[in-house]
């Protein structure tokens, strides 16, 4: 049984990686490590796990007692935990931030899809961005086969839930502005753009294409929907084929023949991918729930393939049945 610490225990994605670890076959919780919330129940923060632990936040963080350490505070706190603490040669880490995404200081970045065997063997993983991954999970197999456009846009807009802004509660995060309500933010700017590019260029060393990302705010609270479109000259069939061998090993990227619908995704480690060419263009839609595929799910899946246990184990989660 593998020992587990996380920290920054108190924000959304620490809660859903507490729901999945605390049922999790190979994994026992050391610390759940929290300063302002020290003390104080794990369920008085994240009330949907009454019941199920009675675990408390700590303040602190024993890292020579655990194997696995989760770091889920708020970007840029990564780097600076590191910088106040010394790091046991044995530790192994999945950071759940921004700041080793472009695998510095020997982060590997933890797309399973693409970099499961680098993942088996690492020490340091760095959990993808969720916009990041669902994009990337909709171009990936063009990437591979060298069929990404070397010129001209391919075009991204992506919705997502208020959760994909944290816990803190902010003006564009309150139920009063956000519900019945879209906004557009960070267009053609957005941070995940720079891992999405890294990786299709490791597969496909001459992309070029401008990617033209416009990011959403949904008025729902969890869950990513994207939508990529760009011109190739493949078939319906030959697209189709494409994406179902590349993903025929992957556990949570399913390819579904009929166009897919959010609520199939949301509380499931899924991506759930529909591919249409008509008129020589693509058409990509992508739904994956944002704090699992997009961040917690996918940091068990990590851990699973460190460990080298099934990366499915702990991550069979229904989606509601309406």
């Amino acid at each position: 049984m593998k020992k587990i610490g996380i920290i920054g225990g108190a924000g959304y994605t620490a809660g859903e990686l507490l729901r999945l670890l605390i049922n999790h076959p190979e994994v026992e919780i050391a610390f759940v490590h929290s300063s302002s919330n020290a003390g104080k129940k794990i369920t008085d923060i994240h009330g949907g796990l009454l019941g199920e632990t009675d675990l408390v936040f700590s303040d602190t963080h024993p890292l020579d007692d655990i194997d696995i350490l989760f770091l889920c505070s708020a970007h840029g706190d990564s780097k600076k935990f590191w910088e106040a603490n010394e790091r046991p040669n044995h530790l192994r880490v999945i950071d759940l931030a921004q700041d080793f995404r472009d695998e510095s200081e020997g982060y590997v970045y933890g797309l399973p899809e693409v970099n499961f065997k680098r993942t088996q063997s690492a020490q340091s993983v760095a959990n993808p961005g969720c916009f990041a991954t669902a994009i990337q999970l909709s171009l990936l197999p063009l990437a591979a086969a060298g069929l990404l456009p070397r010129d001209g846009d391919i075009n991204i807009t992506a919705l997502t839930g208020s959760t994909g802004a944290g816990v803190k509660p902010g003006a564009t995060t309150h139920f009063s502005w956000r519900n019945d309500n879209i906004s557009v933010y960070k267009p053609f700017t957005h941070q995940h753009l720079k891992e999405i590019t890294m990786t299709l260029r490791k597969l496909q060393p001459d992309f070029s294409s401008n990617l033209i990302f416009i990011p959403v705010r949904g008025d729902f609270p969890r869950g990513i929907y994207a939508i990529t479109t760009l011109h190739i000259n493949l078939s319906q069939e030959e697209v189709a084929d494409l994406y179902k061998n590349f993903y025929a090993e992957a556990p949570f990227t399913i390819i579904s023949d009929a166009p897919v619908d959010l609520k199939q995704a949301v509380n499931t480690n899924k991506a759930i991918i529909n591919v249409l060419v008509q008129d020589g263009v693509l058409l990509i839609t992508c739904a994956e729930d944002n704090l699992l595929k997009g961040a917690s799910g996918q940091a068990v899946q990590n851990m699973n393939i460190m460990l080298g246990i099934d990366q499915a184990t702990g991550l069979h989660l229904k989606p509601s049945a309406f």
